[in-house]
């Protein structure tokens, strides 16, 4: 496995080594996910105090560390410091070997690949970070951690669910409408919520959004997308056992801004 580690400060951003180092991001997505954003656990959720499914096994997984003495009896420990943060990571050829990906369950994305024979697709997924630690250093890092594994495995195109807290569209109307506004795919890269699952985000007419405001709204991942020049998927879903609302990112890497290349390293030839 190639080496994706980076470093900010005290902060250490590199793959979870072992099933044990799993465990660990599965049990910081309970306490997140759970515990904090009130996700309905199911009966194995709730005995484990873990959030798991059949994809943990065949992703990778980022993980971000603080070095030193963890904070707290209830910090979450690995070899190397306290787990702070984690984001999950699943490539075509291992999704296509083992039945599908995750993001499937909510968008028709089968059509995108096919219009795509050439390019590698890479899921992002079940991204999850200690409340003090949402900060722009941490979101900085773990985009490092995936551009830096996406040029190790030359993938071309990033795509997962990004999630806005609470279960009711209409309370992100105007984030809603500014993702579809602002962020709409060309034809050739549109990817639709599945019919039965999907949600209107165009509820408030282009010329009425307030994009400062809406912005505001975004979370610090989704915003960070935006900048990388991301798309958005045509349709929102709810998703009532995590108790959010997701969109789909879609990002290209030939659609990255260049200027962010000098930062994070340019992509492979």
């Amino acid at each position: 496995m190639p080496d994706i580690r980076a470093t900010r400060g005290n902060l250490i951003l590199r793959l979870a080594a072992d099933a044990h180092e799993i465990e660990a991001c599965q049990r910081l997505r309970f306490h997140v996910f759970y515990e904090e954003l009130g996700a309905t656990p199911d009966g194995q959720a709730t005995a484990t105090g873990r959030d798991s499914d059949r994809f943990d096994a065949i992703c990778d997984h980022l993980v971000v560390v603080q070095t030193g003495e963890a904070a707290g009896e209830d910090a979450i420990r690995v070899s190397d410091g306290e787990l702070i943060g984690t984001y999950r990571l699943l490539r075509q050829e291992v999704a296509e070997a083992h039945g599908g990906f995750y993001t499937e369950s909510e968008f028709d994305i089968a059509p995108l690949i096919a219009a795509h024979p050439g390019l590698r697709f890479l899921e992002l997924g079940r991204s999850c970070v200690l409340k003090p630690f949402r900060t722009k250093p941490v979101v900085e890092l773990l985009w490092q951690g995936i551009w830096n594994y996406v040029r190790a495995h030359d993938m071309h195109v990033m795509l997962g669910c990004a999630s806005l807290e609470g279960t009711d569209p209409a309370a992100h109307a105007l984030a809603l409408s500014f993702l579809a506004t602002a962020a709409a795919p060309p034809p050739e890269w549109n990817v639709k919520a599945l019919p039965q699952r999907r949600v209107e985000m165009r509820q408030i007419p282009a010329d009425k959004i307030d994009q400062r405001r809406a912005l505001k709204d975004l979370p610090p991942l989704v915003k960070g997308y935006l900048r990388l020049g991301c798309y958005i998927g045509d349709g929102a879903v709810v998703d009532h056992q995590f108790n959010t609302t997701d969109v789909l990112i879609i990002l290209p890497v030939s659609a990255i801004n260049a200027r962010y290349f000098a930062h994070f390293g340019a992509p492979n030839d």
